[in-house]
């Protein structure tokens, strides 16, 4: 029951974005909901604690300002607009109140550092008594280790790469974080499937999802080897 939803369902990577349509924006996750696809979403930390719907770990890519989204609070933040839209930046609760349950979440948690509890509790914080789907993930295993923690009734995944990660001890390091994040699922780079360490955790019952897949290709690969995509339209 904690895990069935993840394999019904194709993930709209940061939204349904594309053409004019900005990604991980109240647009691309509206999409997304009339396409009948999940959403996989990415989340970042104001410096007073909020957690907000962002890629980047700064605003320049996707926006005119410039800097660490760290550095700014949440009242800034809520201010600054998706380029080219009208859109401001969403916090985490907001995109909940828009999805509604209608459809399931995986929240990418972008935390890089190996202490995680402040991003990791204004997670949770924004997702009690939120009643859809949804789990969380992360590259950073101590994320996975803090929600089994503190809140091992949500649903946790980790997130995976081998590129330039093929050797002994990067095998070793896999292991290891699989080991501490106690996941229930894994998010696996396309481009590292087939993969002899996805297809043992397969095995072992944990879902396979993968990103990011975008062209026939690629769909194939993920139809064989993994679960359920998180994918993006081509352009």
């Amino acid at each position: 029951r904690r895990i069935g939803f993840l394999t019904e369902h194709r993930y709209a990577h940061r939204g349904l974005h594309g053409d004019d349509v900005v990604e991980n924006s109240r647009a691309a996750f509206s999409a997304a909901i009339a396409a009948g696809d999940g959403i996989e979403l990415d989340v970042q930390l104001s410096s007073d604690g909020i957690a907000f719907v962002f890629h980047d770990d700064t605003l320049d890519r996707l926006t005119d300002r410039n800097g660490r989204i760290a550095d700014f609070n949440g009242a800034e933040i809520g201010n600054v607009k998706l380029s080219g839209t009208d859109e401001t930046i969403p916090r985490l609760e907001d995109v909940l109140a828009l999805v509604n349950g209608r459809t399931p979440i995986l929240i990418e948690i972008k935390a890089t550092e190996t202490l995680v509890g402040r991003l990791c509790l204004a997670v949770r914080r924004a997702i009690e008594g939120y009643r859809g789907q949804f789990a969380v993930m992360s590259f950073n295993p101590e994320v996975g280790y803090w929600f089994a923690a503190h809140a091992p009734r949500i649903t946790r995944g980790l997130v995976v790469t081998e590129q330039e990660q093929r050797g002994i001890k990067d095998s070793f390091k896999r292991h290891a974080a699989l080991w501490r994040a106690r996941p229930d699922f894994l998010a696996y780079d396309i481009r590292d499937l087939p993969s002899r360490f996805a297809s043992q955790q397969r095995q072992r019952g944990l879902p396979v999802l993968t990103w990011t897949v975008r062209g026939s290709q690629a769909e194939t690969v993920a139809a064989e080897h993994a679960d359920a995509p998180i994918y993006e339209r081509q352009s």
